[in-house]
């Protein structure tokens, strides 16, 4: 079976930081295309940010670029999304996903999704 679990969401102040995991069991990230998105109260699912594998390819959104950084581990088969100077239209429902052709655009599948970790900023 493939599992994603997310971990290190929480209750922040504005201005905070956070580092959000992301591990994976039943396959390896190897070649893969990873993403973190995110559902705010009220709002459809957003992409935040995204990278291969390799790490040739990094995307983030406008929203969260210069305050936020996607990385991996390969030993550890993880990936991260470190969020710094957190505002409180940051607070959404974090969730990490998998492409296993390695896509990060539109035509990507994401075919593996985690539960998702609860980020909350308040003022």
């Amino acid at each position: 079976q493939v599992h994603l679990v997310e971990s290190g969401g929480g209750l922040v102040q504005a201005g905070g930081s956070l580092r959000l995991s992301c591990a994976a069991s039943g396959l390896t990230f190897s070649n893969y295309g990873l993403a973190w998105f995110r559902r705010a109260p009220g709002k459809e699912r957003e992409f935040v940010a995204g990278i291969t594998w390799s790490g040739g390819l990094i995307r983030y959104a406008d929203s969260v670029n210069g305050r936020f950084t996607i990385s991996r581990d390969k030993a550890k088969n993880a990936m991260y999304l470190q969020v710094n100077s957190l505002k409180q239209e940051d607070t959404a429902v974090y969730y990490c996903a998998a492409d296993r052709r390695g896509l990060l655009g539109p035509s990507a599948n994401y075919e593996y999704w985690g539960q998702g970790t609860q980020v909350t900023v308040s003022s």
